[in-house]
């Protein structure tokens, strides 16, 4: 459970030469403030009724073209509903039903209030196109130092150049910021904890994700595993009706016995609602992942995929997903200030002269129009096919031969 998790690390942190010791005491006094009436986490059986009464889920990791980062798209000054209706009816245009969305503390630090109000914005639009949103708390990854205000343009030719993480190293190491963590997570979960167009809640993106293009991220992961921990318990003791979860994304080998889980993926495996996990493969190896899975006895959902130019293509990956009722959420949607058509590469030698020969992220151009047609017809033909069922493609008739 995660007071285990936090004990374990409070025991490392303590010992001597710990680089963390100083953070030892308040995250000492946050364990003994946990919630001990947290709803418990879902039994298997519970896990697989909320799924049976959600169509095949099928959609995109969602950032507006306009908004370079999860911060740009929720300020008051930046927020765009007109072009967030307009994208999310690209995505009931392709019969998408979900969207993975972030946010972010530091909005709620900011104007908790209007932040509320700009989230029920979203999921009125998002209603209104049949999408249920599934959001994301915090994020290990890209820039660890978030910033409020005015974000800087996209750094041509490179991918996802504005994104932050939170909350961020900083507020890792500093244990004041940690009660207004609380206050975020039980603040939004609870405002709309039984609000039937949430899809659910996705504590922590990535949580071991060193970000490794940013230096001076050590001693990241021990924090980040305690708090998540925490951020479980916080979770549950807002009392969601929707699932709560935390996705595994890098490791080889996620099967239950063998010993191979990090300590991160313990936790995330041991007290999420839902599987999720993220893969960036071939069809054989996304394939593979789903088995190593499906022992954990919970309805999975693969919250992100789809790189082209790294074998992982709506091609190969959503016909295995729909097949095996994995729910399906491609990283990224319409082209924009994110820029992830670009590969992740671009950080090393950023595409300023040319595009890469095919985009690596991203369904639509920002006008609307898809990048291959083939793609998006595959989309609406696989979301509009009974769960399990993969129909065939359809093949246009032979034109008529000319009679002599």
């Amino acid at each position: 459970m995660g007071d285990d998790v936090v004990r374990a690390y409070l025991l490392r942190a303590t010992r001597p030469g710990g680089r963390v010791a100083a953070l030892a005491a308040g995250m000492a006094a946050l364990l003994a403030a946990s919630a001990a009436d947290a709803r418990p986490r879902w039994t298997e059986a519970q896990a697989k009724a909320w799924y049976a009464g959600q169509p095949w889920l099928i959609g995109a990791n969602y950032t507006p073209a306009s908004a370079i980062n999860q911060l740009e798209m929720w300020q008051a000054e930046t927020w765009d509903p007109k072009r967030i209706d307009y994208e999310l009816g690209l995505a009931q245009g392709i019969g998408m039903n979900t969207m993975r969305v972030f946010l972010h503390d530091q909005l709620w630090v900011q104007d908790a209030e209007g932040f509320k109000r700009r989230i029920d914005e979203f999921l009125t639009i998002a209603q209104r196109h049949g999408i249920k949103p599934l959001f994301v708390l915090f994020d290990s990854c890209w820039d660890p130092d978030p910033r409020l205000g005015p974000q800087h343009p996209p750094i041509p030719g490179v991918h996802n150049s504005g994104w932050v993480q939170g909350p961020g190293l900083p507020g890792l190491r500093d244990r004041s910021r940690y009660p207004a963590y609380k206050a975020y997570v039980q603040g939004v979960i609870g405002a709309f904890a039984k609000d039937d167009r949430v899809l659910g809640w996705d504590l922590w993106n990535e949580p071991d994700n060193g970000a490794d293009q940013y230096k001076g991220q050590e001693g990241k992961e021990p924090l980040v595993r305690a708090l998540l921990a925490q951020v479980f318990d916080w979770a549950r003791d807002a009392d969601p009706s929707q699932p709560v979860t935390s996705g595994v994304w890098w490791h080889d080998d996620w099967t239950p016995t063998g010993g191979k889980l990090t300590p991160m993926e313990k936790l995330q495996l041991g007290q999420s609602d839902v599987i999720t996990f993220h893969d960036y493969s071939w069809p054989e190896t996304f394939e593979a992942r789903v088995r190593q899975l499906m022992p954990y006895g919970r309805p999975i959902i693969c919250t992100e995929y789809m790189a082209r130019g790294n074998g992982s293509t709506f091609d190969g990956s959503l016909p295995i997903g729909k097949r095996m009722q994995v729910g399906m959420m491609n990283w990224g949607f319409v082209d924009g200030k994110t820029q992830t058509r670009l590969p992740w590469d671009s950080w090393q030698k950023p595409y300023v002269l040319a595009e890469p020969t095919i985009w690596f992220h991203e369904v639509f151009h920002n006008d609307g129009t898809p990048y291959r047609r083939a793609e998006t017809d595959l989309i609406r033909r696989l979301s509009a096919a009974p769960k399990g069922v993969v129909p065939t493609a359809e093949v246009a008739a032979p034109p008529a031969r000319r009679r002599r």
